[in-house]
C-alpha cells in the first residue's frame, strides 16, 4: 500500500471479483463482514469450509506465479469450528476468536486449521494437514490444536473439480424479479438490520401481487456482502428482473436509492434516490414498491394502487423494535429466541395496534420453546397472540401463518388449514408460507397436495433453508414414497437431531435397507440415549399416518 495505494487496492478488488467471492459462493459460505484486507466467512459446512480455503490459495498461487515480489498479495486464512453469537448481521464468540488466531498462525499463502476442523474433515478431502501441536493463542484460555498446510503444499495441489454450475432456471410465465439485500451505507454495522428489514419489507410487498413471480428472501440474502454478476444471479434465480439499492440512515434523516435491471442483459431500466425524514419511511416505500410494479408488470389498476399502501404501524420506535426482533429470531445463540420475544412485546407495548408485531410474538413463542415440545399454555398464548394479529391486521398474510401454525402445533388441523389458506391468498409468492402450508396439508392427509406446495415454494426460493427439505420428506413419506423421502432427507446436511435421524432410520426401513437402518438408529440413541418411542410427538389428523412413521422406526430397532 506504500508503495502504490490505487495499484494494490485495484489487485485486491480483482483477486476479489475473479476468485474469493465466486469460491466462497460455491461452496456456500457468507461473507459475514470486511475486515480491511481481509474477511470473515460463515459456512454451513466444515468441509465446505476447508475446500474453499484450499481453493482459495491454490487460486492465489496461480495468480501471483507472474507476480515480481513487490506486487503480491499472499493471504492467510484461519478455519475453526465452533459456537458463535448472531447479532445484528455480525458473529462473535470464541469461535470467532480462535479462526482469527489461527489466521496469523498460517504462513502467507498457507492455512492453519483446528483440531475440531481437523477431526471433521477426517478423509473427506484428499489434502494433508501438519500436526502442529499445541499452540497458546492470545485471549484463549486452553491450547488450540493447530493443523497447518503451508503455501508451498497449497501451490503444489492440482486443479480441484468445481462443483457443479446451478442450471440456468426457466422464467416463469409472469414478471419475474429478485430484490437483493440492500447495502447498509449509515457508516454503522448495527444499522445493518434496518437496511435488511427495508429490503424484506419491500419483497413482502411486493409478493402481494399476483401478476409478479418474486423470488423469497433467504434467495435473495444468499448474495449479501458479495459483488455479484446481475446475469448470473438472473440466471440463478430465474429472474429476468433484479433490485438492488442502498440505505443511509443519519440520525433523523434518511437516503435509499434502489435500481431496476434487466438480468439477461445487465441493462438498466431505471434508477431512483429518496431523500426524506424517516418519518416518511414508509411513504417511501410505497413509492417504491409502486414503481416496481408498475415498471415490470405494466400499468396498475386503482385496486392494486390501494392494496400496496398500507402503514404497519404509526410508531417507528415500534417498527425499529421489530426488525430487530425479526434479526434475534434468525440468529442461533443462546438467547437469540428470547431476544426476539422480548423485541416483540416491546413492539407491542410501544403500539397496541401493531398487528405485526403479535403476529411475530406467536412465532416466536413457539420456536422458544421448540415448537411441538412447547407446553400447552404457551401454544394457547401463541393462539391467542395470532388471533390478535389477524383481527388487528387481516390482510397481512404473516399473521394467518403465525396463526395457522400455532393451531397447527394445538392439534386444530381444520382452522390452521383454513388459515394457511388465506395466508397463501394473500400472497401467493411466500415461500415459506407455501412451504408451511405443504406440510401442513401433508399430515392432515393431503401428501401430494402437499409435495406438490412444497416444491412451489422450493422454485420461489431455489436457495431455501433446510427445514423445507423436512418439510418435502414429511409429505414423501406420508405418500409412502420412501425412496424420494430419503433423498430429501439426505439433502439435510446441518440440521440434524434425533428425531430427523429416526425419520432417515424408518426411510431405509421401509426400503428393506435394514443395515443403514439400524446404524442410523444407532446414532439416534448416541445422540438421545432416553429416545423411546413412546416419546415421539407426531402432528398427523389419521393416526395411520402417524403408525406408517412408528412402524418404520420400530424395524430400524428403535426402542419403545
Amino acid at each position: 500500500m506504500g508503495a502504490d495505494e490505487d495499484g494494490t487496492l485495484a489487485r485486491m478488488k480483482a483477486h476479489r471479483g475473479a476468485l474469493i467471492d465466486p469460491a466462497i459462493r460455491e461452496r456456500r459460505g457468507r461473507i459475514v463482514k470486511t475486515t480491511g484486507d481481509g474477511l470473515l466467512v460463515e459456512f454451513p459446512s466444515v468441509v465446505d469450509a476447508v475446500q474453499c480455503a484450499v481453493d482459495i490459495q491454490r487460486g492465489m498461487a496461480a495468480r501471483n506465479a507472474d507476480e515480481p515480489a513487490d506486487r503480491r498479495i499472499d493471504f492467510r486464512i484461519g478455519v475453526n469450528l465452533g459456537d458463535i453469537i448472531a447479532d445484528e448481521g455480525d458473529i462473535y464468540g470464541d469461535g470467532v476468536n480462535v479462526a482469527a488466531r489461527l489466521e496469523a498462525l498460517a504462513e502467507p499463502g498457507g492455512l492453519c486449521l483446528s483440531g475440531t476442523v481437523r477431526e471433521h474433515v477426517g478423509d473427506k478431502l484428499p489434502f494433508a494437514f501438519a500436526d502442529l501441536g499445541e499452540q497458546t493463542v492470545k485471549n484463549i484460555a486452553r491450547p488450540v490444536r493447530v493443523f497447518g498446510m503451508s503455501a508451498a503444499g497449497a501451490a503444489a495441489l492440482p486443479a480441484a473439480p468445481k462443483p457443479a454450475p446451478a442450471a440456468s432456471l426457466a422464467l416463469p410465465d409472469r414478471p419475474s424479479i429478485a430484490i437483493l439485500p440492500f447495502v447498509n451505507l449509515s457508516g454503522d454495522p448495527e444499522q445493518s438490520y434496518f437496511a435488511d428489514g427495508i429490503t424484506e419489507d419491500i419483497i413482502t410487498e411486493l409478493s402481494r401481487f399476483r401478476s409478479l413471480f418474486v423470488i423469497a428472501r433467504n434467495s435473495s440474502f444468499a448474495y449479501r456482502g458479495a459483488s455479484v454478476d446481475i446475469r448470473k444471479v438472473g440466471a440463478e434465480l430465474g429472474v429476468r428482473f433484479v433490485v438492488e439499492g442502498s440505505v443511509r440512515k443519519l440520525g433523523s434523516r434518511l437516503r435509499l436509492t434502489a435500481q431496476l435491471i434487466e438480468a439477461g442483459s445487465g441493462s438498466h431500466l431505471w434508477a431512483e434516490r429518496y431523500d426524506s425524514d424517516i418519518a416518511e419511511l414508509f411513504d417511501v416505500q410505497d413509492e417504491l414498491t409502486r414503481t416496481i410494479v408498475a415498471t415490470v408488470a405494466g400499468r396498475l389498476q386503482d385496486a392494486d394502487v390501494r392494496d400496496v399502501s398500507r402503514k404497519p404501524t404509526d410508531s417507528l420506535p415500534a417498527y425499529d423494535c421489530l426488525l430487530r426482533g425479526i434479526g434475534y429470531l434468525r440468529g442461533y445463540a443462546a438467547d437469540d429466541n428470547r431476544l426476539a420475544r422480548e423485541m416483540f412485546e416491546r413492539a407491542i407495548a410501544l403500539d397496541p395496534q401493531f398487528g405485526l408485531a403479535h403476529a411475530y410474538l406467536a412465532m416466536a413463542l413457539l420456536v422458544e420453546h421448540d415448537y411441538d415440545d412447547a407446553p400447552d399454555a404457551i401454544k394457547d398464548r401463541a393462539v391467542a397472540a395470532g388471533l390478535a394479529a389477524i383481527r388487528l391486521d387481516p390482510d397481512d398474510s404473516r399473521c394467518h401463518d403465525a396463526l395457522a401454525l400455532a393451531y397447527l402445533l394445538r392439534g386444530d388441523f381444520d382452522e390452521a388449514l383454513a388459515h394457511y389458506e388465506r395466508s397463501v391468498a394473500l400472497n401467493p409468492n411466500d415461500a415459506n408460507g407455501l412451504a408451511s402450508m405443504g406440510h401442513a396439508l401433508a399430515v392432515c392427509g393431503r401428501a401430494e397436495e402437499g409435495i406438490r406446495m412444497v416444491r412451489r415454494a422450493m422454485r420461489l426460493n431455489p436457495h431455501h433453508p433446510e427445514w423445507y427439505w423436512s418439510m418435502l420428506a414429511i409429505g414423501l413419506y406420508a405418500a409412502r414414497r420412501y425412496e424420494e423421502a430419503l433423498d430429501a432427507y439426505r439433502r439435510i446436511a446441518v440440521w440434524k437431531k434425533p428425531w430427523h435421524l429416526a425419520r432417515l432410520a424408518a426411510c431405509y426401513a421401509q426400503l428393506g435397507r435394514l443395515d443403514e437402518a439400524r446404524a442410523q438408529a444407532a446414532e439416534v440413541l448416541r445422540l438421545d440415549p432416553d429416545f423411546r418411542l413412546s416419546n415421539v410427538k407426531l402432528f398427523y389428523r389419521n393416526p395411520a399416518d402417524a403408525e406408517v412413521s412408528f412402524e418404520g422406526m420400530r424395524k430400524a430397532g428403535l426402542p419403545e
